[in-house]
């Protein structure tokens, strides 16, 4: 092992990095940001899974896809939606590239 590793800094968006268009990139890292706060939603809410389903207007077994990385299943919509069920607000900014 007498390689040595290049690092490169990465954009911030490891959808962008893997090799993504950057359209479809920006849709799939807003699309995990959002399925982020949902888990931490489900974890910090106390309540099962079926519950929180109820909560967010799907099913449990909808709310499981999303907890399982189903990113594929989800439209940026649908997650906005989710969140403003479960009693959350989504904020957007838009501003020109770098």
């Amino acid at each position: 092992m007498t390689e040595k590793l290049k690092m490169e800094r990465g954009s911030g968006n490891v959808f962008l990095d893997i090799g993504f268009p950057r359209d479809e990139a920006q849709n799939l890292h807003l699309r995990s940001e959002l399925m982020s706060r949902i888990e931490r939603f489900v974890r910090s809410s106390g309540l099962t899974q079926k519950e929180c389903a109820a909560r967010m207007g799907v099913t449990q077994p909808r709310l499981n896809d999303l907890l399982k990385g189903k990113i594929e299943k989800f439209s940026l919509d649908a997650l906005v939606n989710m969140l403003g069920h479960a009693g959350m607000r989504v904020e957007l900014k838009v501003r020109k590239a770098a």
